[in-house]
């Protein structure tokens, strides 16, 4: 896990490699080289978790120095890569999973992106060819992002490398921000919020050419193709025998490392399956099992009756701690400095303090539960989707006894779930005339202005999530899995997690998204994921012997939640509503002032629910504010 940059043309700066050494604070490496199309440069910062040993440096180069790499992650089955490597006559010079990569590009070319099991993002120069290489892992793990312009090409670990390039500039993508404040939704396209900065999209890479003089633009290519894999046809059991074996292996490989692995806790299915499973294959004579989890004496958004049932259960060494109110907008600027993009919602600020705990307490790699959620349905707001699935094939009596579930367990009323329901069966235009509808009444206008007025009958973020991959609106719950997994949901999760870890020099690994697991779970019917009111359940059936009892019989959901309503309506009020106004100033003409101070007083005075939305508004302008950026 480190940081990389990578230039073609732009003049060479160290400054930008040195802008994220948080992310590597074990090692620094830069080389430049010459070009037709100008100058090159790689940079590294490196956190060093596989052969900790100076061998492990990087840039990389291999004997000849043809080729030369910079590399974020790690690549889990490099151990058995390396064993089919040597089998055919070439000689490693290092432990490090990097060399392995090097040598696995040299021999396979781009094919040696199928073989890899992990997590990547990394940069090959070819000196002989003088050609780039760049390329992101499956799912988006690790992030890595683009620049062009007449003056050079640019890559990097975080957004903020790229700023300032020769012909760049800090104008907001309207499109981006109205996804963001209307749908919550980020990273759901190529682009980002800052209007010419593009990332690397999970399963894709691209080459730039540099052999002549005049600068070949990036070529972008998908070598991981967004499709529904084959359907997996199997009993309840097989399923989840099968699952189980493909968890505990990813779990098996992400345990690999030369430094102390712990695990982030929250109490839920996913994060306690993972420790679960790790205190059963950590040796007895190790450094022992550490789990970090953030707590509330809130009880509404508190989980440590359950962490305590999980930490009882396979005796890990607890750590816990207790975000606070007070420190939420003092910590707020750092946080979004290193998230380089606004985010959505205060729960990210309870993720980073627990990435700080792990740090304090000297653990290196933390696990994490990230991806279960979108690749098995562990949603609930995907519920009227799978009783309008059921309506649909007349499984009149399933629905029945579905909705009956709900109510009793989740607390849903039959009147609010027959809505959903209807709203789910109802035609694609019907459903945006509902939703334009809902958005005006619960917005009361504040998205109307002329800035945006262009964008008030834009698809969904949903939608353009998908259309960005070349797939439909999804209507069901396979597609909708297939969507969240590749381009909505799960790509915004892992740009927070990413940058909260990376920010304290911490790897995070998240075992759900091995790839032969991902394509396992994608192609299970809904059957195998929304039972009753069970979500997940081929989860909760292939952990029912490993879980404690307690977890396994959860049903409702949380994850690193915060008291965020309790807060904002009472010690953070009026925090809250200088945030507000810091929007309006920050970014005028964006937003309706009238509306959007009439939008906060419903929501802070109680007479409305109080959503992310508010804090989406707060964290847009905090991030402007920070990052300089302008709308025009």
């Amino acid at each position: 896990m480190c940081g990389l940059f990578g230039s073609i043309g732009f003049a060479p700066d160290m400054a930008r490699i040195d802008l994220v050494s948080h992310r590597g604070p074990d090692g620094r490496g830069w080389r430049e080289f010459a070009s037709p199309g100008g100058p090159v440069a790689l940079g590294h910062r490196r956190l060093a978790i596989i052969d900790v040993s100076d061998a492990g440096l990087q840039p990389m180069s291999e004997r000849s120095g043809r080729y030369h790499l910079v590399f974020n992650g790690e690549i889990y089955n490099y151990i058995e890569l390396r064993d089919e490597m040597r089998a055919s006559g070439e000689i490693f010079e290092t432990e490090s999973d990097s060399e392995v990569l090097l040598r696995a590009y040299m021999l396979w070319g781009e094919g040696a992106l199928k073989r890899l099991r992990g997590m990547f993002a990394f940069l090959i120069w070819d000196d002989r060819d003088k050609t780039l290489f760049a390329a992101r892992d499956r799912y988006g793990i690790k992030p890595l992002y683009i620049a062009a312009s007449g003056q050079g090409v640019a890559f990097a670990s975080e957004i903020k490398q790229l700023l300032d390039l020769a012909g760049g500039t800090r104008r907001l993508n309207l499109a981006r921000a109205y996804d963001f404040l209307a749908d919550g939704m980020s990273d759901h396209t190529a682009e980002t919020l800052f209007e010419g900065i593009l990332q690397i999209r999970g399963g894709e890479y691209a080459i730039v050419a540099a052999h002549a003089a005049a600068l070949g633009q990036p070529i972008v290519r998908r070598w991981h193709e967004v499709a529904m894999p084959p359907v997996v046809t199997m009993s309840e059991k097989d399923a989840a025998e099968r699952f189980r074996e493909l968890l505990r292996d990813s779990v098996r490989l992400h345990l690999r490392a030369d430094v102390p692995v712990g695990s982030c806790l929250s109490g839920g299915l996913d994060s306690s399956s993972i420790v679960c499973l790790m205190a059963r294959m950590l040796p007895a004579d190790g450094l022992g099992l550490h789990t970090v989890s953030a707590c509330y004496a809130d009880k509404s958004v508190d989980e440590k009756p359950f962490m305590d049932a999980v930490i009882e259960a396979t005796g890990a060494q607890a750590h816990f701690v207790f975000p606070r109110a007070e420190d939420v907008f003092q910590r707020v600027a750092d946080i979004t400095w290193h998230q380089d993009e606004p985010f959505g919602s205060s729960s990210i600020f309870a993720q980073w303090c627990v990435f700080e705990t792990a740090k304090a307490a000297c653990i290196k790699v933390m696990l994490d539960g990230q991806g279960a959620d979108e690749i098995l349905a562990g949603y609930h707001g995907l519920f009227p989707t799978y009783l309008a699935e059921l309506a649909r094939s007349m499984r009149l009596m399933q629905l029945a006894r579905t909705m009956a579930e709900r109510r009793s367990m989740h607390g849903q009323g039959v009147g609010r779930q027959a809505a959903g329901l209807i709203y789910s069966l109802a035609p694609d235009g019907m459903k945006r005339l509902v939703r334009g509808a809902r958005h005006d009444h619960l917005q009361h206008g504040w998205l109307s202005t002329d800035t945006l007025a262009s964008l008030e009958h834009r698809p969904s973020a949903l939608e353009t999530a998908a259309a960005s991959l070349g797939l439909k609106a999804p209507g069901d719950i396979a597609s909708i899995c297939l969507v969240m997994a590749h381009s909505s949901n799960l790509p915004m999760l892992l740009h927070w997690e990413d940058r909260n870890s990376m920010a304290h020099g911490i790897e995070a690994r998240v075992p759900f998204l091995d790839h032969p697991l991902v394509d396992f779970a994608l192609g299970l019917g809904s059957q195998h994921k929304l039972v009753g009111a069970d979500t997940k359940r081929v989860l909760r059936r292939a952990m029912a012997d490993v879980l404690p009892p307690a977890v396994s019989a959860r049903r409702d959901k949380l994850g690193f939640a915060t008291p965020e309503a309790a807060w904002f309506r009472g010690p953070l009020r009026q925090l809250v509503e200088d945030g507000v106004e810091r929007t309006l100033r920050t970014l005028p003409g964006l937003l309706d002032p009238a509306g959007t101070r009439r939008f906060a007083s419903k929501m802070l005075s109680g007479a409305a629910p109080l959503d992310f939305s508010l804090w989406r508004i707060i964290s847009l302008g905090i991030w402007a504010e920070r990052f300089k950026v302008s709308l025009g």
